[in-house]
Order: structure tokens, then C-alpha cells, then sequence
């Protein structure tokens, strides 16, 4: 198969870029690659690549290509807060405008990276399935929901969209992020020796591995369309209590690098609390997410361990942060057009 990954170069692409290369598809990128080419640097001469913006749509991108798994936009409402307007042409509209270009190119299958924060705003105690009602809080969410309802409508004997709810991921990835609640545990237990508990750590959240999460996506690309043609799926590994996961944390982090404490901070403004059912992926396609959260974690602090831990504070590992870093040089540079090197990009060290 012909595979189309918008946002390849990033946390979840770059996993699923290299997955879907050992399964012996062809695969095309879609990347504006805000954190460069690094994340695919060790596969380029196995894939093709597009730099490019998924606003900016050109039907030649879609050309030969058998399925679509679309990830690119901005993928937490920190970013999408940052800069609404953006967040919504790139998560809503954009997504809207490449399933139009899918239909006209005869791309017949579309996996959609979408989110359980679609039901943060549902009462909390219950656990929620793809059949309960959804409740967008915030921009990001409210751009995922308009995307879901976009490509549902478009499901049809020669388009088949599937919608993959992902959890809060967590795990190694080549675009690695620490802006997520695990991996954000796993840096401050390293760098700090501590963890902070915002209210006590009494909400949930489902979850899910990144190696997992790609593997869902492929799964969803290679199914049976008639079981999965405008289907939506959970993908999740597990709901966790927050005090759980740090607990986790401390001790994995703990065997290795000495005690890490656990101290409580004034509750937030707003405490997203929510949990999710994994059962329909299963028991439609055979799939459960299966990398629990030690497994992850254990890796995590293997891939750190040669690491100066200091590197780990650098803004390219937090979305929000690099995005204002990119926005606010944009801004300065534009009187000067380059830094020191005439029609180069500057070289930028891991």
C-alpha cells in the first residue's frame, strides 16, 4: 500500500513513518516540520517527502497514494489556545479540505488522528464509549469534533474515513515530547528528583504508548472497509489516576537514579477528569493497545540516561513553547530575511 502521513514528522508520525516502512509500505510525508528534518533524518531515503503546509493542499500530493493517516495540525489545547484561528483552519478546515482532495484523487481509505478530550466535558465517574455523547471543551477539542462530523459525511461506498480517539500519549518517540503527562513525570523525576501533584492527583485520564497508538493507525489503514467505513474507535490502553501514574514514576525512575519525592500543589483552575472504554477496537478488529505505562517509562529513562539532563529543559520538546519560540524569531528576522548563511537554514544541533 501507497501511505499518505500528514504530520509525519512528528511526536506520533515519526513512530508510525518507520512502522509502516517495516511492513513494506511506500510512504509519502506531509510536514510542515516545525522541529525539523531530524525526527525522519535516518529514514529519508526510504520515504518521499513533502514540505509543506496542510492548508495549503495541492491535489498532487494525493496522487498514487491508497490510504491517508492524518496527523498534522496542532495536537493540545495549550497550542490551540495559543493561537485559536490557526488551530481551527489547520485542525478543522484543513481536514475538511484534504478528505475533499482524497475523494477527487480516489483515495478510498482516511485514518483520522482524533481525541478523547471529546468527552472532557461529560459528567466525571463514568466510563465512556464511542456511543456516548461527546462534550468539546476549548478550541482544540471543538476543531476535532468539526473535523469527526466533516469526514462522517463524506463516507461512502469509494471514501472510507475511520476516526481513531486517541488517549493522552506517552513513550519514545524520534520527535520526542515532554509536554505529556507521563513523559513530563519521567523528566521532572530525572531532573528534579521530584513530582508535582496538581490536586491531588485524583483525576483520570485514558492513555495510550505512541508504539501503540501507530500500530492502531496502521491496523485501521489495512481493515476490512466494511468494518470500519465511518467507524469511530477509542484507542486506549488504560485509565489512569494521575497519584497512580506518578507513583509509577517514582519508583521506575527510583530503582535507577535514587528516590524521587511526590509533593502536592494548589488545585488548578480547570482539572480535566475523564475515562474511556478500549473494548470496541478489539472486538472489531482484533487490536488492544497492550505497552503499559512502566514498559514505557523503563525505556524512557534508557534513552535519557546518556542524556546531559539539562538538554532535556530545551524548548523543542515542549509544543507550545518552540511554537512561540518559531513565532517570536519569525517576527524578528523578518527585517533581515536569514540569520548568517545566504538561501541556508541555520544547522540546528540535537
Amino acid at each position: 500500500m501507497r501511505v499518505l502521513v500528514t504530520g509525519g514528522g512528528g511526536y506520533i508520525g515519526s513512530v508510525l513513518v518507520r512502522r509502516l516502512l517495516d511492513k513494506g509500505h511506500a510512504v509519502r510525508v506531509v510536514d510542515r516540520l516545525y522541529w525539523g528534518m531530524a525526527p525522519l533524518a535516518e529514514v529519508l531515503p526510504r520515504i518521499e517527502v513533502v514540505h509543506a503546509d496542510i492548508r495549503d493542499a495541492r491535489d498532487e500530493w494525493f496522487t498514487g497514494i491508497d490510504g491517508i493517516v492524518h496527523l498534522a495540525g496542532l495536537s493540545n489545547d495549550p497550542t490551540a489556545n495559543f493561537d485559536p484561528e490557526a488551530n481551527w483552519q489547520m485542525n478543522a478546515v484543513a481536514t475538511a479540505e484534504i478528505a475533499a482532495a482524497c475523494l477527487r484523487a480516489g483515495v478510498q481509505r482516511f485514518v483520522f488522528g482524533s481525541s478523547c478530550s471529546l468527552y472532557d466535558g461529560l459528567p466525571d465517574g463514568a466510563t465512556y464509549d464511542e456511543d456516548a455523547p461527546i462534550a468539546p471543551r476549548g478550541p482544540y477539542a471543538e476543531s476535532k469534533r468539526y473535523a469527526e462530523e466533516s469526514l462522517l459525511q463524506m463516507a461512502a461506498d469509494g471514501f472510507c474515513p475511520v476516526i481513531l480517539r486517541q488517549g493522552t500519549v506517552y513513550g519514545v518517540s524520534p520527535r520526542m515530547r515532554l509536554d505529556l503527562v507521563v513523559n513530563t513525570f519521567v523528566k521532572d523525576a530525572l531532573t528534579q528528583g521530584r513530582l508535582l501533584l496538581h490536586g491531588g492527583g485524583w483525576m483520570s485520564r485514558p492513555l495510550v504508548d505512541v508504539q501503540d497508538a501507530a500500530d492502531a493507525q496502521i491496523t485501521a489503514l489495512e481493515a476490512p472497509a466494511d468494518a470500519v467505513r465511518g467507524q469511530i474507535f477509542n484507542v486506549v490502553q488504560d485509565n489512569y489516576q494521575i497519584r497512580d501514574l506518578a507513583m509509577q514514576v517514582a519508583e521506575s525512575v527510583g530503582q535507577a537514579h535514587g528516590s524521587v519525592a511526590i509533593n502536592m500543589a494548589p488545585e488548578p483552575a480547570l482539572v480535566r477528569n475523564y475515562r474511556c472504554a478500549n473494548d470496541k477496537l478489539y472486538d472489531t478488529l482484533g487490536f488492544r493497545p497492550a505497552r503499559g505505562v512502566t514498559q514505557s517509562v523503563d525505556e524512557m529513562v534508557a534513552a535519557f540516561g546518556g542524556m546531559d539532563t539539562a538538554r532535556l529543559a530545551h524548548p523543542r520538546y515542549y509544543n507550545l513553547d518552540w511554537l512561540v519560540l518559531l513565532t517570536e524569531a519569525h517576527a524578528g528576522l523578518r527585517p533581515f530575511g536569514y540569520v548568517l548563511r545566504r538561501g541556508e537554514g541555520a544547522r540546528v544541533s540535537e
